[in-house]
């Protein structure tokens, strides 16, 4: 099966309408060892074909988003938007205040307060997001004025 046939399929099924920008979108993501601000994917999409807008691209993900095909992390020091083709995997973020370097982690610390929270007030969660913020292994070494970054 081809990359368009699968993206059309996929779209098919969550009741979307399959078109030429939401494919390249897909495949962009699908491509990407990061997740990428819409911004991002403009320009790249900009490389491809020139009759895109970038508003097209933030309906697009929104789209795709409420439709759970891809994962939106906000970082909490510019309020930007990231995007992840959703693998249906489970795993959390941790996001560098300083680099914004994004690492997928996929220990949950959830589990035991899953629990916790059933047996003590009798909530089921349903689903979860966890985004840690903080300094990565570069930025930590690197001498950094802390009060001049943003911090949850």
């Amino acid at each position: 099966m081809d990359q368009n046939s699968k993206y059309k399929e996929l779209l098919n099924r969550e009741g979307i309408k399959s078109t030429r920008h939401r494919n390249s979108i897909l495949e962009l993501l699908e491509e990407s060892k990061l997740p990428m601000t819409a911004e991002q994917l403009f320009i790249a999409l900009k490389d491809k074909t020139s009759s895109i807008d970038l508003s097209t691209v933030y309906r697009t993900l929104d789209t795709f988003a409420s439709k759970n095909l891809v994962i939106k992390t906000t970082r909490n020091d510019d309020g930007k938007a990231l995007y992840e083709l959703n693998h249906n995997e489970h795993k959390h973020h941790l996001l560098c205040v300083k680099c914004h370097k994004l690492i997928s982690i996929e220990d949950c610390p959830i589990g035991e307060l899953k629990e916790t929270l059933k047996n003590k007030i009798d909530f089921d969660i349903t689903g979860h997001k966890l985004e840690i913020y903080g300094y990565c292994h570069d930025c930590k070494n690197l001498n950094y004025d802390s009060k001049n970054d943003e911090r949850p």
